[in-house]
């Protein structure tokens, strides 16, 4: 039986079915999901939600709960044992991080790039040879998720398909992490987004790199490539299966439509449905040969709405936890009419970011860089909407933040 209750009487062992209010304000990727962590009743109530829904048939009613502490601790008690542990901290800022992160991504890229050379002469390549890379990509995404992604944006034509498949791999280690996946399965997912695109290496390079519209015909021997990676990496022999389903059908629609044996709904693979939000993900936010992309808060956008058709609809929202609504990088105006670029996210809302504010659009003028918390109490200032760059005369955004205040 589904039963409305105040946040306050929430406890362990209760099963959430709804949280009252908008996914936007809650901190979890997943609606429904039985309470056995204090600090997720703690969550629930710090992000402001008042009433949640729970299902009686699938975990514990209010009337239900036992009396004694050591069984399921009561909503008051959870608070004060909650308060005591806290968030993990991320280890470094992200103006530290863009530094270690720049390395181990040239590195990882050069790395893809390899790859590729030695498939197109005929040899077989590892997997297992790539951990190193996606251990050192794991490691710089848990330092702070933002800096490696948001490098990993900046693409040119000659590098591209290899920066790519590095840039898939750090959202795939991240949203793996973001839905409390193992570390050994945060690594799997990792490594299939490093290898999701290896069937390019099989593609006719003036195919691949065409700056213009492709024909039908060479959107057929694009779409090859997934079938193309699959037959490389089982010629391998040390793919697993994880890797081998996300090679094959990452471009798999949640209506069926994708490509190449139209799965639809959970007929996709988890990892795989992961793969084909990341993978969209970062193509739309890259210049990619035939087009300029999209500032990443727009592609958010843009990805909602697609999303009933493309995505599953949970794991997306997942995504939209791990990186935003405005992603790192994201060019936005606040009601004070200064423009910043959001360095990071904050706990409270996925409309509150961390943003460096360094120009006025009343005088048109350039003004010192400050850092601004819009999730501090008290905060005046909110995000009025996104910018684009040119229309203001701002080059090299990336610079802003990418260095300190």
């Amino acid at each position: 039986m589904l039963r409305k209750i105040n946040a306050g009487q929430l406890a362990l062992g209760m099963h959430v079915h709804e949280l009252c209010g908008s996914w936007m304000s809650h901190p979890f990727w997943r609606t429904k999901f039985v309470l056995n962590d204090p600090e997720d009743i703690r969550k629930i109530i710090a992000s402001g939600i008042k009433e949640v829904w729970i299902n009686t048939d699938e975990g514990l009613d209010v009337e239900a709960r036992p009396e004694h502490e050591e069984a399921v601790a009561g909503a008051p008690k959870v608070l004060s044992q909650a308060g005591n542990h806290g968030e993990v901290p991320r280890q470094v800022t992200l103006s530290a991080e863009v530094k270690m992160a720049a390395k181990t991504c040239n590195k990882a890229t050069e790395a893809v790039r390899s790859m590729f050379q030695e498939i197109r002469m005929g040899k077989a390549v590892s997997p297992a040879a790539a951990n190193e890379f996606v251990r050192e990509i794991s490691a710089s995404v848990h330092r702070n998720p933002g800096a490696l992604i948001s490098l990993a944006r900046l693409k040119n034509a000659d590098n591209y398909t290899y920066m790519h498949s590095v840039a898939v791999c750090a959202l795939m280690i991240g949203l793996a992490r973001q839905m409390s996946f193992s570390e050994a399965e945060v690594r799997d997912a990792g490594l299939a987004g490093l290898f999701h695109d290896i069937g390019k290496a099989k593609l006719p390079m003036k195919v691949l790199n065409k700056p213009g519209k492709l024909t039908d015909e060479e959107f057929a021997i694009i779409q090859r490539h997934s079938t193309a990676g699959y037959e490389i990496l089982e010629e391998g022999k040390d793919a697993n299966e994880t890797l081998l389903n996300v090679c094959l059908h990452h471009h798999e629609k949640a209506d069926g439509s994708g490509y190449p044996h139209h799965q639809k709904g959970d007929e996709i693979s988890l990892y795989t449905r992961m793969c084909a939000v990341c993978d969209v993900y970062d193509a739309i936010t890259s210049n990619r040969p035939y087009k300029p992309g999209w500032d990443p808060s727009e592609s958010i956008h843009k990805m909602n709405q697609w999303s009933s058709g493309h995505f599953d609809k949970e794991v997306f929202h997942a995504f939209v936890k791990c990186i935003g609504i405005y992603p790192t990088g994201s060019l936005i105006r606040l009601t004070s009419g200064r423009l910043g670029v959001v360095l990071d996210q904050t706990e409270k809302s996925l409309l509150t970011p961390t943003v460096k504010v360094f120009y006025s659009t009343r005088s048109q003028t350039y003004i010192k860089p400050e850092i601004v918390d819009l999730s501090r109490h008290g905060s005046m200032e909110k995000i009025m909407g996104v910018e684009e760059a040119a229309k203001w005369g701002i080059k090299n955004l990336q610079d802003y933040w990418a260095q300190p205040a």
